[in-house]
C-alpha cells in the first residue's frame, strides 16, 4: 500500500515513446507549464515521466519535481525514496517511517468501519432492493441493516485516502459504492471526479468515457446557474479528457464531437485555447477514416475558423500548419511546419504515438489541396513540398489519385500530372450557393 507509485508514462500512453533529445522546437512549445494547473497531481506524474525520458537520464529538477507533487499523498515508501535520491542518501527520515505507520493504522480503521457496508453494498440480495431513489434507499438500509449517513460518508474518506496511498482501483470501487447512496451533491460530484482520475490512472478507458459522460451532464445540468464554475469545470474536464482522446480509439470520435459543440468550443476559445493543438491533430488523423463524410468536413471548417480566429492568442507549428494550408494556401510554408509540427507532436506526452500518422495525414491533405488548385502538376516540385524524393512522390501521388479516385493522369515523360477539374454548371453552383438558406430562413423566424 505505502510503497505504490502513480502509472509511468507508457502505461498511459498508446505506444507513445519519449525521444532521447529534445528539440528546441519541442521545448519552445512545450505545453506542461498550462496542462499542469488543469490536472490531478496523481494524474501529472506521468507527464514527468515522459519528460525524463526526453531528457535521457532524469534530471534533478525533473526527481525534485516528482517529490515536491507526491509529498502530500500517501505513497509514502516512494516518495522516501526520491528524497534519498535527492539528498543522495541511504537513510530514510524519521517523519517517512513515523508517516508509514500513521497511513497503516489508518487504513486498518477505514477497513474495520466500512466492511459492514461494504459487505452489504456486495451482497445481491440487498443491492436488489434499492432503487433509484437515494433518499428511499438510505431509509431501507437504516430500518434493515443499520446504516447510517456517517458510515455512507466514511466510503468517501476511505475513497480518497485510498487514491491518495496510489490503490486506485479500490480508489474506484469505494468512490463509486459512495455515490450509489450519498444524498450530498457536493461530494458526489467529487466522487465523481476522484472515480474518473482513478480510472484514467488504471487505463479502464470504456469506464473512463463512461465516467466522462457523467461528469458532462452533471456540470451542464447542476452548474446550469453558475456560468463561471461551469467554465472552470469544463476547463478541466477537456484536459481530463486528452487521456482517453488519444489512448483509446473508439473515443476519438466521441471526444472530438463534444470538442467542437458550442459549450465546449467557447471554453477552449476562452480559457484553453493550447487544446486547439489535440484538436488539430485528431481532426488532421482521422482523414483517412473520416474524410468523404460530410461531419470530417464540418469539423476541418470549424477548426479552420477558430485557429483563424485565435492566431492572435494562441499558436504552435500544429495550427500554423492548418491556418498556411486553409488559410493563407501557402505550400512551401506548410511543408516548414509540418517539419516543426512533427518534432512538436514527438515530444508532447499525448500525441507522441501520433505523430507519424499525423506527418502522413497532412502529406495527404497537402497533396489534395494542391492538385484541386492546378491543372499541371510537376512531380519534382510536390515530391520537395512533401519533403520525399522524386521516386517517393512518384509512388506517392499515384497512390493518392488512386485512393482520392481524383481525375487525374500520370506523363511519366514529362514528370508531370494532369489533372482533370471539371468546371460546375451555372445551376449547380447555385444549388450549392443557396442549399442552406432555407434552414437558416427557418431558424430566424
Amino acid at each position: 500500500m505505502t510503497d505504490n507509485k502513480p502509472p509511468t508514462a507508457e502505461a498511459l500512453t498508446n505506444g507513445g515513446e519519449a525521444h532521447a533529445v529534445p528539440t528546441s522546437t519541442a521545448q519552445q512549445y512545450d505545453l506542461l507549464p498550462k496542462l499542469i494547473p488543469n490536472l490531478d497531481r496523481h494524474l501529472i506524474f506521468p507527464l514527468l515521466e515522459f519528460l525524463s525520458g526526453l531528457e535521457g537520464d532524469e534530471s534533478a529538477e525533473v526527481t525534485k519535481a516528482k517529490y515536491e507533487l507526491l509529498k502530500q499523498t500517501n505513497m509514502t515508501d516512494y516518495v522516501a525514496s526520491l528524497w534519498q535520491e535527492i539528498n543522495d542518501s541511504d537513510e530514510m527520515p524519521e517523519e517517512f517511517v513515523k508517516k508509514r505507520e500513521e497511513v497503516l493504522q489508518r487504513l486498518s480503521l477505514f477497513t474495520e468501519e466500512t466492511s459492514q457496508i461494504d459487505e452489504l453494498l456486495n451482497d445481491e440480495s440487498v443491492v436488489s432492493n434499492l432503487r433509484s431513489d437515494k433518499v428511499a434507499n438510505l431509509k431501507f438500509l437504516e430500518q434493515q441493516h443499520g446504516v447510517t449517513i456517517q458510515m455512507v460518508d466514511m466510503l468517501y474518506d476511505y475513497g480518497r485516502f485510498q487514491y491518495s496511498c496510489g490503490s486506485y482501483a479500490n480508489s474506484a470501487h469505494l468512490l463509486d459504492q459512495f455515490r450509489i447512496l450519498s444524498t450530498d451533491n457536493d461530494k458526489a460530484s467529487s466522487a465523481s471526479w476522484g472515480k474518473l482520475a482513478a480510472d484514467i490512472l488504471t487505463t479502464n478507458w470504456e469506464v473512463v468515457m463512461e465516467e466522462v459522460n457523467k461528469v458532462k451532464e452533471s456540470i451542464d445540468t447542476k452548474l446550469f446557474n453558475n456560468p463561471l464554475a461551469q467554465l472552470d469545470h469544463r476547463t478541466w474536464l477537456i484536459h481530463w479528457t486528452l487521456f482517453p482522446f488519444f489512448n483509446y480509439e473508439p473515443a476519438r470520435d466521441t471526444i472530438t464531437e463534444v470538442l467542437f459543440s458550442p459549450s465546449f468550443i467557447n471554453t477552449i476559445q476562452t480559457n484553453c485555447p493550447w487544446i486547439l493543438r489535440y484538436l488539430a491533430a485528431a481532426v488532421i488523423t482521422s482523414r483517412s477514416r473520416t474524410r468523404n463524410t460530410g461531419a470530417y468536413q464540418k469539423q476541418l471548417k470549424d477548426l479552420v475558423r477558430v485557429v483563424r480566429q485565435e492566431g492572435y492568442e494562441y499558436n504552435d507549428p500544429v495550427t500554423e500548419f492548418v491556418k498556411a494550408l486553409y488559410v493563407d494556401f501557402d505550400f512551401e510554408a506548410a511543408q516548414k511546419k509540418l517539419e516543426e509540427a512533427e518534432e512538436v507532436l514527438k515530444g508532447d506526452f499525448f500525441l507522441s504515438a501520433s505523430a507519424d500518422a499525423f506527418v502522413e495525414a497532412a502529406r495527404h491533405l497537402i497533396s489534395e489541396s494542391y492538385c484541386k488548385i492546378h491543372q499541371r502538376i510537376d512531380i519534382r516540385d510536390l515530391s520537395a513540398r512533401l519533403g520525399l524524393s522524386h521516386d517517393e512522390g512518384e509512388k506517392w501521388i499515384v497512390n493518392l489519385i488512386r485512393d482520392t479516385r481524383m481525375d487525374g493522369k500520370l506523363d511519366y515523360q514529362q514528370g508531370t500530372v494532369l489533372m482533370n477539374h471539371p468546371a460546375n454548371s451555372v445551376y449547380q453552383q447555385v444549388i450549392e450557393r443557396t442549399k442552406g438558406s432555407f434552414f437558416r430562413t427557418s431558424v430566424l423566424r
